[in-house]
């Protein structure tokens, strides 16, 4: 059986590489080149790359910068983070992004989603879905502010691939981001029942059995990792690094 996709998700403040834990208390981790130029030498299958505070501070993506990292990597290269206008995503990818991830936009104004899919096809828009479980209730979808979203995971997910169109989902768990305990693989086998396009598990990989149960048991199309791609081991220090994909590999 051939290895799915693994993909190095890095997290940018706007000035450098960050790594947080459920999505609070960013750690510094380093330049994105040259992290970037790591993963050209590692040949990664795909890179993404999160502006995470592009929205919260209602600022535009910067341009320059993911040029110079588009023009740098050698793998394909998805972009989220402060993309609001059909201009910005023009802008994307013309300098280099293959797949631009839309999340705040989608309350904001889904209409310019659904433009940039007539215009360049449902292949280049990836919907970000960050989840999480309440004091009280079921996981749902949270935007990033930290505001409940009126539909289930469900209702969600067949929202933004038959409403809006999009080509991919993002599944990224909250709960689980940075704690190296494993994915949520409970949402990620629901939603895969429930929608026709790829998935991306993000949140949680810690070891290679994460993976193997991500992409196998689960049969996710796509496993993202965060803390895995950036430190040596929990609780040690910074080292950009990739899984060894013969290790994962589960043969039929």
């Amino acid at each position: 059986m051939a290895l799915k996709r693994i993909i190095p998700c890095l997290l940018y403040d706007g000035v450098g590489l960050v790594k947080t834990v459920k999505f609070k208390n960013p750690s510094y981790i380093g330049d994105p080149i040259n992290a970037i130029k790591i993963y050209n030498e590692k040949e990664v299958d795909e890179l993404i790359v999160i502006d995470i505070n592009a929205s919260k501070q209602k600022r535009k993506p910067n341009f320059d910068k993911l040029a110079d990292m588009a023009s740098e990597a050698f793998m394909p290269f998805a972009y989220g983070g402060g993309v609001k206008t059909f201009q910005d995503f023009e802008t994307l990818y013309k300098i280099g992004i293959e797949k631009v991830i839309v999340n705040s936009l989608i309350q904001e104004n889904p209409d310019i989603i659904k433009q940039v899919v007539a215009q360049y096809g449902a292949q280049a828009v990836v919907a970000c879905i960050d989840f999480k479980k309440p004091l009280l209730g079921i996981k749902a979808p949270y935007s990033y502010i930290g505001n409940k979203i009126k539909y289930t995971l469900v209702e969600y997910a067949k929202y933004l691939t038959q409403n809006i169109g999009v080509g991919e989902l993002m599944l990224y768990s909250v709960d689980n981001d940075g704690t190296w305990e494993g994915y949520d693989t409970e949402i990620t086998s629901q939603l895969l029942n429930t929608v026709d396009v790829p998935v991306i598990a993000c949140g949680g990989c810690g070891n290679l059995e994460h993976l193997k149960t991500i992409l196998y048991k689960t049969n996710a199309n796509a496993a993202a990792i965060g803390s895995m791609a950036v430190y040596s081991k929990k609780g040690m220090g910074v080292l950009i690094n990739f899984p060894n994909r013969e290790l994962i590999i589960i043969e039929e």
